[in-house]
């Protein structure tokens, strides 16, 4: 009897034994199952919280680089990005083909270009319409050019409105050509016009290095050319960009210019300077941004002025108090003043340029709602008559519609003819 107790005693330790060391082992292992399953949830939340941020911050980088003033800044930025994922996708041990990653950037490169530029010839597809298939017209079907066709070339750039002295500056060139009968050939002719367009597009615009607090830009033009927008977008971009930005709401005259404005200042996080009261001093106004701008030390100021006629002398002495005035409470300001200009006034855009260079010093051009005309030649009228740098063009409403301006781009999407269209 004490035999059999025994064993029975022996046999339910021996299982309890067991149980300790399997049983609870696989308990251990199916808890570290469950346990691993909702955080293998709250990883894959995360990845996709990560990657609408990644989204987020592309888009961002991809209008900064657009319109801001570091481009060369986020491209490095984009690169870094697109070079970790190449890192992180790469078992370990593996050495990535050096040859095979430059391929891999330079397409990713090829691919952010490519979708730009046909953005661009959107926008641009009035004035091509309007112009270059005017001028491919008159070359298609002939296997070489005579000085006859002159005639039909000038009548078809007046009325593209790059103005009469542009016009005839490239008559004169093609008229050259042809006259040392070395070349007649329609495509050739083509090549020559636009590669002086793009010489004459080519003037060199400084960058804004913001090395003086505040850096002070001074944007001027007329009523409707789209001045307070163009400030909303400009002030969009410096703000992705990590500035901080003052507006000035040197527009007194106008309650609604002072009202867009400050819609512009909630939309970006920039505070305005509005005037105390309706048809006050701008350039007071401008002072107290100034003083504002220094004390907060912000990184730059820019002031909306008033845009009646341009043709209207207490416009013009407006304009040139109040940079007497910046400058009085900066030496060195303005330190840049910005022209913007409607594309779709044509040839009296060329107008207003020397009108407002004739009361000051105009350092650049934004040239607006090229995406709305077929006028939008002028551009190379501005450019070659003036001098004056280009350094915006908007092709459309959003904020990245507004871009920094590239000479070659340009005339690429320019001079795109029906067989090169997408």
């Amino acid at each position: 009897m004490g035999i059999i107790v025994g064993v029975i005693v022996a046999i339910v330790i021996a299982a309890a034994v067991g149980y300790f060391l399997f049983g609870k082992k696989s308990d251990t292992s199916s808890g570290s199952q469950l346990d691993k399953s909702p955080d293998s949830d709250v990883a894959s939340l995360k990845e996709s919280e990560s990657s609408d941020d990644e989204a987020g911050k592309s888009e961002s980088k991809e209008y900064k680089s657009d319109v801001g003033t570091d481009s060369e800044s986020s491209k490095k930025e984009d690169d870094t990005e697109d070079e970790e994922e190449s890192v992180e996708d790469t078992p370990e041990g593996v050495r990535l083909d050096e040859s095979a990653e430059q391929e891999a950037e330079e397409s990713l490169k090829k691919a952010r270009r490519e979708r730009k530029l046909k953005k661009l010839r959107q926008g641009l597809s009035k004035t091509r319409g309007g112009m270059i298939d005017k001028i491919s017209a008159l070359f298609k079907g002939k296997k070489e050019l005579d000085p006859n066709i002159l005639d039909s070339l000038e009548e078809t750039l007046l009325s593209s409105d790059i103005g009469s002295a542009t016009t005839l500056w490239l008559i004169e060139i093609v008229k050259g050509v042809l006259d040392k009968d070395e070349i007649r050939d329609p495509e050739a002719i083509w090549e020559i016009i636009k590669q002086e367009v793009e010489n004459a597009l080519s003037i060199e615009v400084k960058p804004w290095t913001f090395t003086e607090k505040p850096f002070v830009i001074m944007v001027v033009g007329v009523n409707g050319a789209g001045k307070t927008t163009t400030i909303g977008k400009i002030a969009s971009a410096l703000v992705n960009d990590g500035k901080k930005v003052v507006l000035a709401a040197a527009d007194t005259f106008r309650a609604a210019a002072v009202n867009q404005l400050e819609i512009w200042g909630r939309r970006t996080g920039c505070e305005v300077v509005k005037p105390s009261k309706e048809g006050a001093d701008p350039s007071s106004v401008v002072f107290d941004a100034m003083k504002q701008a220094e004390e907060q030390g912000a990184d730059v100021v820019i002031i909306d002025t008033a845009g009646r006629l341009h043709t209207q002398s207490p416009l013009m002495e407006e304009l040139k108090k109040i940079s007497r005035v910046t400058t009085k409470a900066m030496d060195s300001a303005p330190h840049e003043t910005l022209l913007v200009l409607d594309a779709t006034t044509g040839q009296n855009a060329i107008k207003q340029v020397k009108e407002f260079g004739e009361a000051l010093k105009i350092d650049s051009i934004a040239l607006t709602k090229l995406d709305g005309t077929a006028k939008g030649g002028v551009i190379i009228g501005i450019c070659h008559e003036n001098k004056i740098p280009v350094r915006y063009i908007g092709i459309g409403e959003t904020r990245e519609s507004l871009r920094l301006f590239n000479p070659g781009d340009f005339v690429d999407a320019l001079f795109l003819q029906d067989s090169e269209s997408e």
